[in-house]
């Protein structure tokens, strides 16, 4: 490869139609410039998301709760790096917050009640703790 010229973005890649991928772009990548890239509560949000489904909940509702929480936590804290105005900021922050908790307490309460791995749902509280930290001190 020529060194004069940038490695391609993996999403500027092609796929067939029949091909899925995961495209995750880091705060560092330079197509990058959405204000929630920057956002340290965002990376810990997507990571709590991917050790919510990393705890396979065989209980079909906790799991799609967990789910749906952890998934609106990411959003919402998405939503308050977008956001211009400070008490705009702080009500999507302190949602993505909320959603946090609940998501951990979905996944605390499979491991309970045997539907989670127990090892699974540590790390879930260790990761929701760290959004809570990041999204509280956000808030105020």
């Amino acid at each position: 490869m020529n060194d004069n010229f940038p490695t391609p973005h993996p999403a500027s890649r092609s796929l067939p139609a029949t091909a899925t991928a995961t495209v995750v772009p880091s705060a560092t990548s330079p197509a990058s410039h959405l204000p929630h890239h920057k956002l340290l509560a965002y990376t810990a949000s997507l990571e709590l998301l991917s050790a919510v489904r990393a705890a396979s909940i065989r209980d079909a509702t906790l799991r799609d709760h967990a789910l749906r929480s952890a998934k609106s936590a990411c959003l919402n804290a998405a939503e308050g790096a977008g956001r211009v105005t400070r008490p705009d900021k702080a009500r999507a922050f302190a949602i993505a917050r909320a959603e946090a908790c609940e998501a951990a307490a979905a996944v605390e309460i499979a491991a309970a009640s045997g539907e989670a791995a127990s090892p699974a749902a540590a790390e879930v509280l260790r990761l929701a703790d760290r959004v809570v930290a990041l999204l509280t001190g956000l808030i105020r």
